[in-house]
């Protein structure tokens, strides 16, 4: 009988994780233990940070629409209740890539949702 201690699996194992924890300090980067606990962190941030990226973006939208908006003198909100009224179903994003990169054709939107 020969005693099977499952070494190579392990180091070849444990160097995956290792791997992934590149760009970490310390022990975090090099000791499997904190290793494994520095990654689960990881991925909580990352989950996190996900979900908040979101956020973020939607408030640079509004942000964006409400000064050109401003400009116009309205409000964002009174703009969107009209918008919602009127049925039209375009959202932040692309209201706010309108706005910016092309204003003439925001004017013209604009002009027809307010009347």
């Amino acid at each position: 009988m020969v005693r099977v201690k499952n070494g190579i699996q392990r180091h070849k194992r444990h160097k995956k994780f290792i791997g992934l924890a590149k760009g970490f300090r310390l022990g975090r980067k090099n000791v499997y233990k904190q290793v494994r606990l520095a990654l689960v962190k990881q991925g909580q941030h990352a989950y996190k940070n996900r979900k908040e990226k979101k956020r973020d973006f939607r408030k640079l939208w509004i942000e964006r629409l409400s000064a050109v908006i401003r400009e116009k003198g309205n409000t964002y909100s009174s703009f969107i209740g009209t918008m919602t009224a009127k049925n039209i179903q375009l959202d932040r994003k692309v209201l706010s890539n309108i706005a910016v990169a092309f204003p003439a054709v925001f004017d013209k939107m604009y002009a027809e949702i307010v009347k």
